[in-house]
């Protein structure tokens, strides 16, 4: 079965790709479900995803199953008690010593004791059975329509139901294969709250702790099942989520309802921060693409940026900076609130995946060539 999956893999997601799954990798991904991450010295130099501050420790994760932590910014590592292979993509803390891990899979790890050690509290298969349900919700409740309403809306709203049974027939079908469809973004608000979100639209909620999870995709404007990237809140308390096609969505309420907003730009959008400021968004993506929001997505600005590299990851550092950070080896850096960013291309031109804020004016990088320390610029110090 031909399927189109995207994902975050090295140094970039891979968009558009095309791979045949069969039964024998649907084992292999079981396998590597089933199959603890391997403690190597070399975690802190392969492949790295995202990082995250957790109070005074840094943590990261990448391909593997690895997931090293430093409380030193980054001088020493340590590697954590994992119990999958899959490559994991994102990480988000709710407090200190709450964290949450996302990957390909589907999987959700999370860990108590500050990502020392972590447990698999979902994997594809249980967020495949969640979609369904909730699916299948949507199908009775299209089907009550369509017996109460006019003969004259009948026909508009059967086709949507045949749309609706053609996508839980999907579902069924990935069902079959294995949980193969990754989860791409994570955030927490604190120890119990968060969403996850991931590819073909899946969001899913937890009030819990992550004890149990709620299907969310109704509640986002994504009959295509766009791809969703990633998940921050920006100061003032709204959430963004942003995706595949141009996709961005805002909520003000917590996550408990959301709104979809025009975007000027109809590609890949990879990442998405606040910039200190109230209301402000900031969203980048694709070939470079950056978009700016002083009024919750209301209305956008493209911000110029000439480099062209796919846009990852971002920060603001203390002092107002905002570092963005993607493909080969591009750094860009504002001091003026994201009205024009500096360019600096790291020498070894690996993929920068995450960026977090160390002493000084320093960046602790992760991407494809691991950790590195770097100055304000991106230029290593070590």
């Amino acid at each position: 079965m031909a399927k189109r999956l995207t994902c975050k893999t090295l140094g970039a997601a891979c968009l558009g790709l095309s791979m045949v799954w069969s039964a024998p990798a649907a084992f292999a991904l079981a396998d590597i479900i089933e199959t603890p991450a391997r403690q190597t010295d070399l975690a802190p130099v392969n492949l790295l995803n995202d990082v995250v501050r957790a109070g005074d420790r840094i943590v990261s994760v990448g391909e593997r199953g690895h997931i090293i932590y430093s409380d030193d910014d980054g001088q020493t590592w340590m590697q954590s008690s994992v119990p999958v292979s899959v490559t994991l993509t994102a990480v988000s803390f709710g407090s200190e010593t709450h964290g949450w891990a996302v990957g390909h899979s589907g999987v959700v790890l999370h860990t108590e004791d500050a990502g020392e050690s972590w447990s698999l509290q979902l994997t594809g298969i249980d967020a495949a059975k969640l979609a369904i349900a909730s699916k299948e919700d949507q199908i009775a409740a299209m089907e009550e329509r369509i017996e109460e309403a006019p003969e004259s809306e009948k026909s508009d709203l059967e086709w949507a139901l045949d749309d609706l049974v053609f996508t839980m027939e999907n579902m069924h079908s990935d069902l079959d294969i294995g949980p193969v469809n990754p989860l791409l973004g994570v955030w927490f608000e604190d120890d119990q709250h968060g969403f996850v979100v991931g590819a073909y639209g899946m969001i899913l909620r937890t009030e819990d702790g992550g004890e149990n999870w709620r299907d969310w995709a109704p509640k986002i404007e994504n009959d295509r099942n766009f791809h969703l990237n990633s998940i921050a809140r920006i100061a003032g308390g709204a959430l963004v989520i942003v995706g595949e096609a141009g996709q961005i969505h805002v909520s003000v309420d917590g996550g408990d309802t959301w709104e979809r907003r025009e975007s000027p730009y109809e590609g890949s959008l990879f990442g998405v921060i606040g910039t200190g400021q109230v209301n402000e968004i900031l969203a980048f993506g694709l070939r470079g693409n950056m978009l700016f929001s002083t009024d919750l997505g209301m209305s956008w600005r493209l911000v110029p940026n000439s480099a062209g590299a796919t846009l990852n990851d971002g920060v603001v550092a203390d002092d107002g900076r905002i570092t963005l950070v993607g493909n080969g080896g591009t750094v860009l850096m504002s001091g003026n609130g994201a009205d024009s960013f500096r360019e600096y291309f790291r020498g070894d031109r690996a993929g920068v995946m995450g960026v977090v804020p160390v002493a000084g004016t320093n960046l602790l990088i992760v991407g494809e060539g691991g950790v590195k320390i770097t100055d304000a610029r991106g230029k290593n110090l070590q």
